[in-house]
């Protein structure tokens, strides 16, 4: 399919790929397109196109990490997508969002398939939703079947709901949904949770709040997105109004 494409448009059909891309894009998987570059040409071109971004000064970089090139924001813009963060947290959660977040902050380490078994439903976009908004994180991997992730909480979900630590969760008894906490069952059956590795934990960040094709955060490398408390009255957890 290359042999008839310009320099000019395999460089655009290099950057649509790292764009498109939900990880860093290896160079052998783009030699696999481009049949008919060398490696090196392909680096080449790619580093033509970070140096056209960045004479430009555009609000998105190329980077090489883990071993493969990603879209990433300038450094420069760190702060305004933060800010774009806070305003972005102040939405108020779900339900759903609420009732698995109860599951994990309770029950974790939980994998996605102990949400659902509870649940009952399909929970890739609450959990989604929840990793963009801080609340919770990927904290390793379960030895089980197909090694899924295994999920906990985080310090601005204690932030967030103005604990200061776990242990100041309401008692499951007080709440209506106890049976559902007090009776959960490992779906994903017992198993060691280990760490991810160094790889994983790196890719891992530049993909975070990279929902939406919204390229990673760069403060030199990456910035986490701030939040704020919202004024709710969630089924589960009760959200703090002090500003917390």
């Amino acid at each position: 399919m290359t042999d008839m494409l310009d320099p000019l448009q395999i460089k655009t059909d290099l950057e649509a790929l790292i764009f498109v891309s939900t990880k860093p894009l290896l160079l052998e998987d783009i030699k696999k397109v481009f049949t008919n570059l060398q490696t090196s040409e392909i680096r080449d071109l790619i580093e033509s196109l970070k140096k056209e971004y960045e004479e430009r000064s555009s609000g998105i970089r190329i980077i090489e990490i883990a071993g493969g090139f990603q879209m990433a924001t300038a450094p420069e813009s760190a702060a305004t997508i933060k800010e774009f963060y806070k305003i972005k947290h102040t939405e108020k959660l779900t339900g759903p969002s609420l009732e698995a977040l109860a599951i994990i902050a309770y029950k974790q380490p939980v994998t996605r398939i102990d949400i659902e078994a509870v649940r009952g439903v399909n929970c890739d976009g609450v959990v989604k939703s929840l990793l963009e908004k801080n609340l919770i994180r990927i904290v390793g991997r379960k030895e089980v079947i197909g090694r899924p992730f295994v999920y906990g909480t985080t310090r601005f979900f204690l932030d967030y709901f103005g604990l200061k630590s776990l242990n100041e969760l309401p008692k499951i008894e007080e709440f209506a949904q106890k049976d559902m906490l007090m009776n959960m069952k490992l779906a994903s059956g017992e198993g060691e949770i280990t760490p991810l590795s160094s790889e994983e934990e790196r890719t891992l960040s530049q993909e975070s709040g990279a929902a939406e094709t919204t390229p990673p955060i760069r403060e030199e490398e990456t910035a986490a997105p701030e939040g704020a408390s919202q004024e709710t009255e969630p089924p589960i957890l009760k959200e703090t109004t002090d500003g917390h």
